[in-house]
């Protein structure tokens, strides 16, 4: 069983985060437990963000523990119209399109999405298995 890890999971365990570290690497570890980690190009640059250097980041995504995959061109389609829903329905954001991508790289590869912001994913990838926290945080 695949699951693509979402940013926001690895940024929690990543900076510490007092509220949802411990939630995000009890679910991490059991995702492990249950088959493949995946991320792609867009949450390894998001992460890059809080790492100085390739190498570091590199270190904490190692290969051997997360399989990094390329996205699918199918899913770049499923995003695209995903985001476009979004703004039809009144979606303020102009750049939200990274969430689109990540629940549609999920979606055309049957993985389950391990997130702690689901109310999107939800909403515009209604046959993704989630795997969130109840009552966790909702993406704006």
């Amino acid at each position: 069983m695949a699951t693509l890890v979402d940013t926001n999971v690895l940024l929690d365990i990543f900076t510490d985060d007092p509220k949802w570290a411990d939630w995000s690497a009890e679910a991490l570890a059991a995702a492990r437990d249950a088959g493949v980690l995946v991320i792609n190009p867009i949450v390894y640059a998001e992460v890059s963000v809080r790492f100085a250097r390739v190498e570091d980041l590199d270190d904490a995504l190692p290969a051997s523990d997360f399989l990094r995959e390329e996205l699918p061109y199918s899913a770049g389609f499923l995003a695209g119209k995903a985001y476009a829903r979004y703004r039809r329905q009144g979606g303020a954001k102009r750049s939200p399109i990274a969430d689109f991508y990540i629940g549609a790289h999920a979606a055309v590869c049957r993985y389950r999405l391990l997130t702690r912001d689901s109310s999107r994913y939800r909403t515009y990838f209604p046959t993704l298995t989630l795997i969130a926290p109840e009552g966790g945080p909702s993406m704006p």
